[in-house]
């Protein structure tokens, strides 16, 4: 069973990746809409949540006027990205806890789901190598995500200073 510790850093390391990864689109943001990069990040910012802003970007890049490439090359890393939010979003917010005995870890998730006649809350998972390794992976994805973002922005030409 994973240790708080290595949870609790996994959890930064995946919150971290996501964050540095998702200001990036500022740029595409600033490249698509055809303004400087300060009027991207009061864009950015204005817009307040992960999925407003990815769908942004989506319908930025599905203008008309954007190249075929281009669009193709964006949607494939929002697609990703909107893929990857899942995860992250469950980790920030849910509840942790952990058995002092065993050391066994659990999240309970902060949502209600609703159904015609009865709702559900506080569904329970357990935070076993299997999550770790789920973690992992999207913290790779998002590495590379970062990556095509920065190639997209400098391949188009797109503000990035």
């Amino acid at each position: 069973m994973p240790k708080l510790q290595e949870i609790l850093l996994l959890v930064g390391q995946l919150n971290y990746t996501w964050t540095n990864t998702e200001s990036l689109l500022i740029y595409l943001i600033a490249g698509l809409a055809g303004t400087d990069k300060e009027t991207a990040i009061v864009i950015f910012l204005t817009l307040n949540t992960p999925r407003a802003r990815i769908d942004l970007v989506e319908r930025l890049a599905k203008m008309r006027r954007t190249p075929t490439d281009c669009r193709t090359e964006i949607l494939e890393v929002t697609r990703q990205l909107s893929k990857e939010a899942s995860l992250r979003n469950k980790f920030n917010h849910c509840i942790y806890s952990f058995d002092p005995e065993s050391g066994r870890g659990i999240t309970q998730l902060m949502r209600i789901v609703e159904s015609k006649d009865e709702i559900r809350y506080g569904k329970v998972e357990s935070l076993d190598e299997m999550e770790m390794e789920r973690i992992t992976k999207s913290i790779s994805s998002l590495v590379e995500m970062n990556k095509a973002i920065w190639a997209i922005s400098e391949k188009y030409k797109f503000p990035v200073s």
